[in-house]
C-alpha cells in the first residue's frame, strides 16, 4: 500500500491558505472583519465538533478548556487585527507581512524560555526588516499604510500564539484544543463586533458570492487545512513541514497578482523575496526546527 503524500497535502493546505487572502479581501468588501471572522470560526468549530464529537467528549476537561482559551484569545486577536489591516492593504502585502511571525518566534521564545536565538535567527530578522523596508519605500520615503502596520502587529500575535501552543500542547489532544480555539476565536471577534462594528446587512447572507466565500473560509481554509496540518505535521519532519506551510505567503502573493490584480513591480518582488528568504532561513536553520 502506497504511503499518503503528506508533503503534497501540506503544500495543498498552503495553497488554500494563500488563496484565502484574496477570498477574505472580497468578503471584507461586504462584511466587517469582526463579524466575518466570528461567523467563520464559530461555524468551523461547529463543523469540527460534529465530525469529531466522540473525541471532543472523551478529552473535554478543564485543562483542555484552559488551553483552548489561551490559543483562542491570542489567535482571535491575531486574526482580527490582520483582517482589519487587510481592509487597507493588498492581499499580497498582507500575506508576506503576516509571514514575518516565523522570524519573531525565536525572539519571543528567548523571552519565554531564556533560549538565545542563533546566528541564523538574527540574519533572518535583519533580512525580514530589510524586506519590509523595501516594501515600504514609496518615492524614496518610508511609507507603510496603517493596514501594513496592523498586519505586522497581527504577526506578533501569531508568534505569541505559537509560544502559547508550545506551553499548553504537551499532554493534551491538539485537535480538541483546536476545536475549543475556534469557538474562543469566534467569541473574541463577535465580542469586538458587537461593540465596535455595525452588523452587516441581512441581504449579504443571501449573496452567492458571500456564501462561496464563507464556504471556502469555513470548510477549506479552517476545517480541511487544520485537519491536513495535524496529519502532515505528524509524518513530516518539523523543518520541512514549517517550510511547506510558510509557502502560504508565496501563494498569497501569486493569487493577489493573478486574481486581485496587484501589480508586481521589481521593488515589490525584491521585498517579497527578502521576506520569504528570511522565513526560509528561520525555518531551516533555527535550532527549534532541527
Amino acid at each position: 500500500m502506497r504511503k499518503p503524500p503528506y508533503k503534497l497535502m501540506l503544500l495543498g493546505a498552503a495553497a488554500i491558505w494563500g488563496g484565502s487572502f484574496v477570498v477574505l479581501k472580497g468578503a471584507l468588501d461586504a462584511v466587517p472583519p469582526s463579524w466575518l471572522l466570528g461567523m467563520r470560526f464559530v461555524l468551523a468549530g461547529m463543523v469540527m465538533t460534529v465530525l469529531f464529537a466522540r473525541r471532543v467528549r472523551l478529552h473535554f476537561d478543564f485543562r483542555h478548556l484552559v488551553a483552548g482559551l489561551g490559543l483562542g484569545i491570542t489567535g482571535g486577536l491575531a486574526y482580527l487585527i490582520q483582517n482589519i489591516g487587510l481592509t487597507d492593504t493588498t492581499p499580497g502585502h498582507n500575506a508576506f507581512l503576516t509571514a514575518t511571525y516565523c522570524v519573531m518566534v525565536p525572539f519571543l521564545h528567548w523571552v519565554a524560555a531564556r533560549t538565545r536565538p542563533g546566528i541564523a535567527n538574527v540574519v533572518a530578522a535583519l533580512l525580514a526588516l530589510g524586506g519590509v523596508g523595501v516594501l515600504s519605500l514609496e518615492g524614496g520615503a518610508f511609507a507603510l499604510s496603517w493596514g501594513d502596520w496592523l498586519t505586522l502587529i497581527a504577526a506578533f500575535w501569531y508568534a505569541v500564539q505559537i509560544e502559547v501552543m508550545v506551553a499548553v500542547a504537551p499532554g493534551r489532544d491538539v485537535l480538541v484544543c483546536t476545536v475549543l480555539e475556534f469557538f474562543v476565536m469566534g467569541a473574541v471577534c463577535l465580542g469586538y463586533g458587537t461593540f465596535f462594528e455595525p452588523f452587516p446587512p441581512v441581504v449579504v447572507f443571501a449573496s452567492g458570492d458571500f456564501l462561496f466565500q464563507m464556504g471556502y473560509l469555513v470548510l477549506l481554509a479552517s476545517c480541511v487545512c487544520i485537519f491536513i496540518q495535524n496529519i502532515g505535521q505528524a509524518h513530516v519532519p518539523p523543518a520541512q513541514a514549517s517550510l511547506l506551510m510558510s509557502l502560504e505567503s508565496v501563494f498569497g502573493v501569486a493569487f493577489s497578482v493573478l486574481i486581485y490584480g496587484e501589480p508586481l513591480t521589481p521593488q515589490l518582488a525584491l521585498g517579497f523575496a527578502m521576506v520569504f528568504g528570511a522565513v526560509v532561513i528561520s525555518e531551516l536553520f533555527s535550532p527549534a526546527s532541527e
